[in-house]
Formats: C-alpha cells, structure tokens, sequence
C-alpha cells in the first residue's frame, strides 16, 4: 500500500477502533479475574466464625479487618510452625523440580527447533501426545509403577542397584519432586521450543565464522537469545507447582511430604464439614 494512502486510511479511522480490540480481552479479564479476586480478598479480610472457625466473607471494603491476614502472615513468619515449614518445603520441591524441568526440557526443545526441520510437527506432536490424557490417570500410572512390587523396584533390585524394594511411595521427597517434574515439563518445552525456533541461524553461522567453537556458539549466542524462553517456561511451570496439592496427595500423601496446596485444600475441608455440621444443627 502507499505510505500516504495508509496516512490516509489511519487519519479516517476513529480513535477508538484501535482500542476496542482489547474490550473482549478486558471484559474476560474482569470476569474471570478481578471479581474473584475480589472475593478471595472478601474472604481473607472478613470475619471468622468464633463457634466453628470458618471464614466468613465481608464484600463490604470499608468492613474489612486485616486480623485474619496479619495472623497467617504471622504464622508464616514463626520460626519452626507447621505454616513457615509447609512453606519453604513448597519452594524447595518447586525450585529442584522447575530446575529439573530445564534441564531436562532444554535439550528436548533445541533439538526439535534446530536438528527437526520438515519433522517438527510430528516431534511435537509425538512428545505431548502422552500428555493428552488425564494428569489423575498419568498419576495413577505411576502409584502402580512405584508400588513396593512395582516395576521401578523390579528393575532396581535385578540391576543390583537396591538390595531390597524401596517404598517410594510413603514419605519420600524426591517421589514428590519427580512426580512435580513428570507433570508439568510440558509447559517447559513449549516456551523454550518457540523462543529457539525464533533466532536467526544467521547468528549462529556468524558466530562460527569468527573463530567460535560450537558450544561457545551455544553458551555466548543460544543461551542468551533464549533467556526469554526460558524466563516464561520457568514461570509457567513454577507459578501452578506452588498450588499443587493432586500430586503429593497421590504419590506421597504423609503430612513430612505435605505442600502448601495441601494446608489450602485441608483448611478448606475442614470449614465445610464445619459449615455443614452447623447447618444440620440449625
């Protein structure tokens, strides 16, 4: 198109129309975001039930009391309290298994993006392809395979590798934290996958030229080019593990294995076995 056509057609849209193509994107956001946290902050800044301890919202603002919230950062903050242990549990399984995940995602995403090419689809494809069905029955898959008589211990023991079957599933951190790896290295692979599809082979074949080496290449040119990638995998996959209650109930479930997810979940079982006891009551 002519630049003074184009001029031409942008000084006769309305300011407006540029705008509105955010409305649908804004009115999803205060729909499905704004209102219920709206809510969740009625909820930490109501009231408590003195007979059956069960949170009370307050949708009023100007009735809200910070009380409840002051205590549980209280709680947090108490050295030694199940909150404060639960909790940097949480960040330490999160943080070994989003590292996991990198490791183990990063060469998985290079090698479709750089050594695929006509194939790409059908790499991709093949590798989330396992991940279509249920994360439950993904989970449930591995409760059997980690069982006492389990092919895991099976294969261990014929190996030599432990002398007797290990109870994977009773208690161990690292069931959790391969558990947490297992499930979510798929939104690893995808971000970083897009970001390494994206940079110029140009670059890399400059880079070559002057005298680098390919794993210089690599760590001074890839990498960096990546960081965005992996900034938004990294997010991605930690931002849900910090929730995850499923994975732990299932693969561990010992209150030493317990992560934040679980606290959430059980306080909320509580109050409504709370509130239904006084339902019945009433």
């Amino acid at each position: 198109m002519v630049p003074e056509a184009r001029s031409a057609r942008a000084n006769w849209l309305p300011r407006w129309f540029w705008p509105s193509f955010a409305f649908p994107a804004t009115c999803w956001l205060l729909l499905l975001f704004l209102l219920p946290f709206y809510v969740i902050c009625s909820v930490a800044f109501g009231t408590i039930d003195p007979l059956f301890l069960t949170a009370e919202p307050v949708y009023d603002p100007r009735r809200w009391s910070t009380a409840s919230f002051r205590g549980v950062l209280q709680d947090l903050g108490t050295s030694g309290s199940i909150q404060q242990q639960t909790l940097l549990r949480t960040a330490a399984y999160v943080a070994i298994a989003t590292a996991i995940c990198l490791v183990i995602g990063y060469p998985v995403a290079y090698f479709i993006a750089r050594h695929t090419r006509r194939s790409k689809a059908f790499f991709l494809v093949a590798f989330i392809a396992p991940f279509w069905i249920s994360y439950m029955m993904r989970m449930f898959a591995w409760v059997n395979l980690l069982q006492e008589n389990g092919y895991i211990n099976r294969i261990l023991v014929g190996l030599g590798i432990l002398d007797a079957p290990r109870l994977w599933l009773v208690g161990e951190p690292s069931t959790v934290v391969l558990g947490l790896a297992y499930g979510y290295i798929p939104f690893m692979i995808l971000p970083l996958f897009g970001t390494l599809d994206r940079i110029d082979t140009s670059l890399l074949e400059a880079s070559q030229d002057m005298g680098a080496s390919r794993l210089r290449t690599f760590l001074r040119v890839t990498v960096p080019l990546s960081k965005q990638g992996i900034l938004a995998g990294c997010i991605i996959v930690a931002l849900p593990m910090f929730g995850d209650y499923f994975t732990q109930t299932l693969l561990s479930s010992t209150r030493q294995t317990a992560m934040f997810g679980n606290l959430i979940v059980g306080s909320i079982e509580s109050s409504l076995v709370n509130t239904g006891r006084r339902s019945s009551s009433s």
